[in-house]
């Protein structure tokens, strides 16, 4: 029997407030693993959390600022 388990196993604050998170997608035949995948997103400051998992939304939620979020936007707007 094929299982699958997603695992948000990292979620690292950048300089910036950016928050890059790496989900871990594991397969298991019989309980024993034969797979391991990793797919990795960055959440910007001030950008929807609605999709986000409870615990990257805890983070955001401490880590964007007002403040955060202005000097985010002001840095993008000067590139």
């Amino acid at each position: 029997m094929l299982t699958e388990e997603k695992v948000i196993d990292q979620i690292n604050v950048l300089l910036n407030g950016q928050i890059a998170v790496r989900e871990t997608t594991i397969i298991k035949r019989d309980g024993e693993e034969v797979s391991r995948t990793y797919h990795r997103h960055v959440v910007m400051p001030g950008n929807s959390l609605d999709a986000e998992d409870p615990r990257v939304r805890a983070v955001a939620e401490v880590v964007h600022t007002p403040e955060v979020i202005a000097a985010f936007r002001a840095s993008i707007a000067d590139a």
